[in-house]
């Protein structure tokens, strides 16, 4: 007697692969750029850099920190 389609097995395919960890260049680049970002931002803040507070180095730190971030979502 054959067997109903109910009762077959359905397929299920293999789980998926974990991905390797990160290099460990990964974490010590992400918080180097975290960590030089908010000390640029700090320090023109506080017009230490040569030339007082400009825009161009807020945008080096923010640039900097931007960075940190996209590094940190490839961190595993």
């Amino acid at each position: 007697m054959p067997t109903s389609k109910s009762k077959r097995s359905r397929y299920t395919p293999p789980p998926q692969k974990k991905a390797p960890p990160s290099p460990m260049w990964v974490p010590i680049v992400m918080f180097t750029l975290l960590g030089i970002g908010m000390i640029v931002v700090i320090v023109n803040y506080l017009e230490l850099l040569p030339g007082g507070a400009k825009n161009s180095y807020l945008f080096v730190g923010l640039g900097s920190i931007t960075a940190g971030f996209m590094l940190a979502t490839q961190w595993r």
